[in-house]
This record gives C-alpha cells, sequence and structure tokens, in this order.
C-alpha cells in the first residue's frame, strides 16, 4: 500500500523543444482548447475566511471540473495539438491521480485509445474511475518509477504518444486558463494569486499569463514543508531533486521538478510559502464552511498559504485568489483531517498531565480546567488509566482543551504547573498527535472489582462534573476515555472500580444521572487488551 502512496513522487522530464517566451505562452493560453471538456469554474468568495482574515478571499473551485482537478485542462490541451495520426495510434501516461483521469476522460472526448500505466497498489476507486472514462488500465509494479519505465516500454511498442502531467508547453498552457478566468471573473483589485506547487504546471501557466496582463499581481507558490522541490530549486538556481518527500498531500508529491516549469517559476514567482499538515487540514475545513465541499490536501494548501501570508505580514483590506487545485480526497482520510483542523487552527490543546494516583485528584484536575484562564473551556479529549505503585504513585492523563486564541497552550501548561500538576505541552509534537493519543491504556493489575461502561454524554459544560459529583468516595475511576466527535453528545468510555456491596447503589446512581449507558464488562475485546 505505501509504495502506492509514491505514484507521484517520482518524475521523468520529456525533451521539450527551444523555450517558449512570455508572448508565446500568452498566445498559446489565448488559444489554449480546454472547453470541450473543462468548465470556467467559479470564482467564490469565501465570506466566513474572509471575515476572520480582515481580506477579501476568492475559491477557484477547480474542484468543480468533471474529473474534480484541474488536470484535464492541460491533458486535454496537450491530446487536442495531436496529429490525426497520433491520435489513432492512441496515447499513454503513468500516473496514479488527477492527471491519469484528465487523460482518460480527454481521451474518450477525442476518440482515442488511452493507454494508463498505474502502479498495483492503486486504491480501486482510481482504478475504477479511469476505467469509467474510456482508459485502459495497466497495473504494474509498486511504484510511480515502476509504472513509468513500463509505460515507456510500452510507448514505443505501441507507437503511443506520451502525455506527460506538467513538463510539457502545450499542458502548461491548459494550465494557464485557469489564470485568464480569474481575470476575467475578477476585474478589480487583486493582491496575489497562491497556487500550489507539485511539478510545477499549474503555477507555470497561471503566472505566465497573470504576469503578462497584470504583472502588479503577486503570484505564490505553495509547497508543503516536507515536499519542497521547487521552492528548494528556486533558491539554488538548479533543479533539485529531493530523497524523499510526503505523501499526505500526495498530489504535490514531486521529488523534482520539471525543466520548463523551473524556467519559468523562478522567473515568475514572487514567494513561495511551505505550509504543513495541520495547517492543510485547518484549511480543508475552511473550504468546507464555505462551500460545503471537501478538497483533498492538495487542493487545500492555496487557502493554507493564504492565512499563512495574512498572519505573517498582517494585511489588512487586501484581495487574494487561491486556486482549489482538486477534491479526490480519500473518504477514510477525513477522521484524521478533522482530527488535525483542531490543532491546525490551534484551536485545540493538547497536553500530558501527571496527576496523584489517589482519590479525588480526576475531580481537582477537572476544577481547575474550569478555573483556567480565558474563560470556559471544552474537554475535547480525555484518556486515563490507574496505574501501580511502582510508577512512584502518579498517573499521567492525556488531555485535549479548547483555546480561543492562538499561542494558548503554553500559558494552559504554565496554569496547570503553577497549581501543582506536572504538564507538557504536546500541541506541536507529532508523535503524540498520530501515535501516543491513541496507545494510552493496557492492562492493570490495579483495576480490580473494576466494571466498564460506556455513556453518552450531553455535549455542554457541566455534564462530566455531574457525572463525578454523584459518584460515591469509595468509588475509584480506573479508566478514563472521550474524544470529541462533534457531535451534539460525546461517547465516554469509564471504568469504575465498584465493589460487589454496592451493586445497587450503583445502580441507583445509574438511574439518577440519567445518561444513555450500556455496560461492556463482559465485552471479550476488553477482557483481551484492557481487563488485569
Amino acid at each position: 500500500m505505501m509504495a502506492g502512496l509514491f505514484a507521484r513522487a517520482v518524475t521523468m522530464p520529456t525533451p521539450n523543444p527551444a523555450p517558449l517566451s512570455r508572448t508565446d505562452y500568452l498566445k498559446q493560453v489565448l488559444t489554449a482548447r480546454v472547453y470541450d471538456v473543462a468548465i470556467e469554474s467559479d470564482l467564490t468568495p469565501a465570506k466566513v475566511l474572509s471575515r476572520r482574515l480582515h481580506n477579501k478571499v476568492l475559491l477557484k473551485r477547480e474542484d468543480q471540473q468533471p474529473v474534480f482537478s484541474f488536470k484535464l485542462r492541460g491533458a486535454y490541451n496537450k491530446m487536442a495539438h495531436l496529429t490525426p495520426e497520433q491520435l489513432k495510434a492512441g496515447v499513454i501516461c503513468a500516473s496514479a491521480g488527477n492527471h491519469a483521469q484528465g487523460v482518460a476522460l480527454a481521451a474518450h472526448k477525442l476518440g482515442a485509445r488511452a493507454v494508463i500505466v498505474m502502479p498495483v497498489t492503486t486504491p480501486q476507486v482510481k482504478v475504477d474511475a479511469v476505467r469509467a472514462l474510456g482508459g485502459e488500465v495497466v497495473l504494474v509494479g509498486d511504484s510511480y518509477s515502476d509504472a513509468y519505465e513500463h509505460s515507456v516500454k510500452l510507448q514505443a511498442e505501441q507507437g503511443l504518444t506520451f502525455v506527460h502531467p506538467f513538463d510539457d508547453p502545450l499542458v502548461i498552457a491548459g494550465q494557464g486558463t485557469i489564470g485568464m478566468e480569474i481575470l476575467r471573473q475578477h476585474q478589480g483589485p487583486l493582491d496575489a494569486v497562491f497556487v500550489a506547487i507539485g511539478g510545477g504546471g499549474l503555477i507555470s501557466g497561471v503566472a505566465g499569463y497573470i504576469k503578462a496582463v497584470r504583472p502588479e499581481v503577486r503570484i505564490i507558490g505553495v509547497q508543503m514543508s516536507d515536499s519542497d522541490a521547487m521552492a528548494q530549486s528556486v533558491a539554488s538556481g538548479q533543479r533539485v531533486a529531493l530523497p524523499d518527500v510526503g505523501l499526505f498531500a500526495d498530489g504535490t508529491a514531486v521529488k523534482q521538478v520539471g525543466a520548463e516549469t523551473f524556467r519559468i517559476a523562478r522567473q515568475l514567482v514572487d514567494e513561495f510559502i511551505r505550509v504543513d499538515i495541520d495547517a492543510v487540514c485547518a484549511a480543508i475545513r475552511d473550504v468546507f464552511i464555505d462551500t460545503r465541499s471537501i478538497v483533498e490536501p492538495s487542493g487545500a494548501m492555496a487557502v493554507a498559504a493564504v492565512k499563512q501570508y495574512v498572519a505573517t505580514h498582517k494585511t489588512r483590506g487586501e484581495t487574494y485568489a487561491a486556486i482549489l487545485s482538486g477534491a479526490n480526497m480519500n473518504f477514510d482520510r477525513l477522521r484524521f483531517v478533522a482530527d488535525r483542523a483542531e490543532v491546525g487552527e490551534e484551536r485545540e490543546a493538547l497536553l500530558a498531565v501527571t496527576i496523584p494516583e489517589e482519590r479525588g485528584s480526576f475531580r481537582r484536575l477537572c476544577e481547575l480546567i474550569g478555573q483556567l484562564p480565558g474563560g470556559p473551556r471544552n474537554v475535547t479529549e480525555f484518556s486515563y488509566r490507574i496505574t501501580n505503585a511502582a510508577q512512584g504513585g502518579k498517573a499521567h492523563v492525556f488531555v485535549g482543551l479548547t483555546t480561543v486564541a492562538k499561542g494558548e497552550s503554553p500559558k494552559i501548561a504554565s496554569a496547570l504547573q503553577r497549581a501543582g500538576f506536572d504538564a507538557l505541552d504536546l500541541t506541536h509534537d507529532e508523535l503524540a498527535k498520530e501515535h501516543v493519543r491513541y496507545m494510552i491504556g493496557g492492562r492493570s493489575p490495579l483495576a480490580r472489582d473494576e466494571r466498564l461502561l460506556r455513556f453518552l454524554f450531553p455535549e455542554r459544560p457541566g455534564a462530566l462534573f455531574k457525572f463525578l459529583s454523584g459518584m460515591k468516595p469509595s468509588w475509584n475511576i480506573s479508566l478514563f476515555h472521550y474524544r470529541h466527535q462533534g457531535a451534539d453528545y460525546g461517547q465516554i468510555l469509564v471504568g469504575l472500580q465498584v465493589p460487589a456491596a454496592d451493586n445497587a447503589a450503583f445502580t441507583r446512581f445509574l438511574a439518577e444521572l440519567g445518561y444513555p449507558w450500556v455496560e461492556e464488562t463482559a465485552n471479550p475485546a476488553y477482557r483481551l487488551f484492557l481487563q488485569a
């Protein structure tokens, strides 16, 4: 599976003719053939985000395209300029993503054969999408490089024309129609256009057109901090080949940019901004709030950069356009995106808090959280498992808290420390966010007389405190896990040490509490992994 993620991590540039001038590219964009398959996507005002940033943000909606990505523009323009003989012979590409779908749709429209070589590890949903568009899918190898090598072989054997994903003037010109549309759709002040960069085809086309027509508009290139081949190449004055790239934003995970795209970008791109995973996740949510659409990570990079640019330059009253380059999001990634969006926006602080392993400590911690400076806070996550004396009589609790402003997590940790609790700020700790938060627990020899229950708590202030206040002092909490899920109720897992003699009192407590509950003490998963 992992190899399939490298589908766009390696690129093999194809030889190009003599470089085109800026005037040549302007003509190419103006005469590009894209609208047989592409639509003029909307330029949508992001009203909510604009109010937050105190700047006007416009979203160029390439997620609206028939293949949910801008890629079909360049692919179709390239193929529309092929000779009848070339079209009859067919085209070929190596891809596992948006380019594959663009080539397949273009070929279907032009009545040409399209061979799409994809790694065997490509998700089935993408394979099915290409086949549905009429592409002949050939599954070879475990990575893009394997697929590319096989595509070269097939190209030679069958006389096919290779359609490059970005390093081709006709592909670049096709993508440049996005810049043409932006200037036509918004004829007022425009301070900057933000464009995600993978191989560089999109930004080369957009910059080529906009700089020719309105050179005062700044072109801001956006890359992931772990996939910044273009930024490094421009900084060093030559194309840099990265040894590895991050794969979260797989659509822009390119180890080496194209020769032609590098030439254009180093001339026309005014600034590069690097964004991280948390910022992109927060941007995906921002786009959803304003459009009710879910874009892929690469599609949200430009929005993340707008927010970072405003925070850095302290701008107000300016106008920015951000290109939403695609929306081919795997559904199973949404849980990760939702979790990391809160942290990316710094609306959630994650902390490790050490408390004495004694009755009442949990309640004292909850009381202190309610008294933290900055007003009432919601607990977004709480994970705890009773520990033994060998650990010094102390328990380590993983806590998530809402914040009202960026930079609050260190202040919260300091407040807890002043109150006598050891607290460590984990908000920006990748290991904690990715793994540790889900690994807290296990068996405990101290969890005697433990009953395990699942509760539905109402998501309102005081719900947890009501639970704790109604318990008998002799009932000890031995396990606790909660994670806010965005619903109007919270799913809580609690382990309670209740002596058999208190069973009747415990039953009354549950009835008076009034929260829906299910007992899981006999659950085999509990017995296997958590019960001592």
